[in-house]
């Protein structure tokens, strides 16, 4: 509102104006005209002067006072409302114009800081629906993160990735692919276990393990399952790491280092030591769930599991046995001791195996 609209009567401005000319210079203007014109005498001049002052200013009096009530009624409406006990500025229709802008320039900012508060609870409640949201989700990839690694102490990480990105309910769908299987034996376990504790038994298996499944990772390997003293594990089963026949060859190589290194530190503490058979074949495999629907495995299942299991029962102790086909997959020469064929049951023609040289070749 510009300072022209404030000039009229209605408003404070205006009602001052005129205050000012009542009291004090319409009395004296009245006079002087009377003198000059010596209508009036001296003393009734006087007389009429005072009159004239006294009525100017109660009628200026009138006017400044009917405004001063509508700024203690202001003040009243703003205590009021700040209490919380009105939504809006509310004052007299008849107020000074000055007062009735304030009033409305009030409301109007109100009504923004109104808006503004509404606007910051919405934001409010939504950033606290975030927040727990975060929170869900923080616990929900913590949860995921204990059981990544408490699965991956079993079947490995990429396994694991692969379980934790299925939907729920969902299984894996049996397939048809080439594999390389792994077969790792204790060698005379009967005859150990029958001189041990049964609870040292489970240390010496534990300990073994560990170091086994280890290396199998390594090796972009998934272990299949733990059958008493011996493991099965499988290259290639879910995704192309690299060469399934070497990684599987690799394995061996370092599973033979790894028993041999542990039964050095079990012998110079006196305890009961081993070695272990290893058999290696590759070839085409159904991969996919095994069992029921509230308990499955993920294995392989095929002929080349079967030749894999039976080229380990030849390998002895420290032996690494691996069958025709892995040695022609493998894109890395390793070197060979010698060559053998087998008769296996139920197997018309016999099967070429090759058994490792794990002893390095002098330049």
């Amino acid at each position: 509102m510009s300072k022209s609209g404030y000039h009229d009567f209605d408003s404070f401005s205006g009602k001052t104006r005129v205050a000012f000319l009542l009291s004090s210079i319409l009395p004296y203007l009245l006079i002087i005209y009377l003198f000059i014109k010596e209508e009036i005498v001296f003393t009734d001049m006087i007389f009429i002067f005072s009159i004239l002052i006294l009525f100017s200013m109660f009628s200026g009096f009138l006017l400044i006072r009917k405004s001063s009530h509508q700024l203690s009624e202001l003040a009243r409406e703003t205590s009021t409302l700040m209490e919380g006990k009105k939504r809006e500025l509310v004052i007299t229709a008849n107020a000074d114009k000055e007062l009735n802008d304030i009033a409305g320039c009030f409301n109007h900012l109100l009504s923004q800081l109104r808006d503004a508060n509404q606007e910051m609870r919405e934001q409010s409640v939504q950033l606290l629906s975030y927040a727990k949201d975060l929170s869900l989700s923080h616990r929900k990839a913590k949860q995921e993160e204990r059981l990544r690694l408490r699965l991956s102490r079993y079947v490995g990480k990429n396994l694991v990735e692969r379980l934790l990105t299925q939907n729920e309910g969902e299984l894996f769908e049996n397939e048809r692919r080439e594999v390389t299987v792994l077969f790792a034996d204790i060698r005379s376990f009967t005859s150990i276990a029958e001189e041990m504790e049964a609870e040292d038994l489970v240390i010496m298996l534990n300990d073994f393990y560990d170091r086994m499944v280890d290396i199998v990772f390594k090796y972009s390997g998934v272990l299949d399952k733990f059958v008493g003293d011996q493991i099965v594990a499988v290259f290639g089963l879910l995704a192309d790491k690299g060469d399934q026949s070497s990684n599987a060859i690799e394995a061996a190589l370092e599973m033979q280092q790894a028993t041999e290194a542990l039964m050095k530190l079990r012998a110079g503490e006196g305890k009961q030591i081993f070695s272990i058979g290893i058999g290696i074949n590759t070839g085409d495999a159904v991969v996919g769930n095994i069992g029921s629907r509230n308990r499955m495995d993920y294995t392989v299942i095929g002929d080349c599991v079967n030749v894999a299991a039976r080229l380990q029962k030849v390998a002895t102790g420290g032996e690494i046995v691996i069958g025709e086909k892995t040695n022609q997959k493998s894109k890395r020469r390793f070197p060979l001791l010698k060559s053998a064929k087998l008769n296996l049951r139920n197997r018309s023609d016999p099967v070429r195996c090759f058994f490792v040289n794990r002893k390095p070749q002098s330049s």
